[in-house]
């Protein structure tokens, strides 16, 4: 038969384990909003309009990059950065299709026009 020692000392570790149990999960919970949270893209504010017969959309911010694609009129891209007078935009896969495609890359998701080819505006929220 155990001692009451014995008997007290197994409840204290049992309470320990079931506190540090909680506590891991609540550490678990936490981290997985703030992964669910952070792995949202935030949604972009500006939108950039093609106005003429085409522009160019480059890999990097200069006109010596290499021109990724030639994006039709009117089409609009969304606006996810800014360096100077080059704005970057987030590429579709529907621009394959529509766009004249020069070079794209595998990975390619955005490219960088010259804000004298394209309109900035403000993105509309229902």
């Amino acid at each position: 038969m155990p001692t009451e020692h014995a008997v007290r000392n197994r409840r204290a570790s049992s309470r320990s384990r079931r506190a540090a149990s909680f506590v891991l999960g609540v550490a678990v919970t936490l981290l997985f909003l703030a992964g669910s949270v952070s792995s949202q893209a935030p949604q972009p504010k500006k939108q950039a309009r093609v106005p003429t017969s085409h522009a160019n959309v480059h890999k990097g911010p200069s006109s010596g990059q290499v021109v990724l694609v030639l994006v039709p009129r009117d089409t609009i891209l969304p606006v996810i950065g800014r360096r100077g007078e080059w704005v970057q935009v987030r590429l579709s896969p529907e621009l394959r299709k529509t766009g004249m495609v020069m070079r794209w890359y595998e990975n390619e998701d955005n490219g960088w026009m010259h804000d004298s080819t394209v309109d900035i505006t403000e993105v509309k929220t229902p």
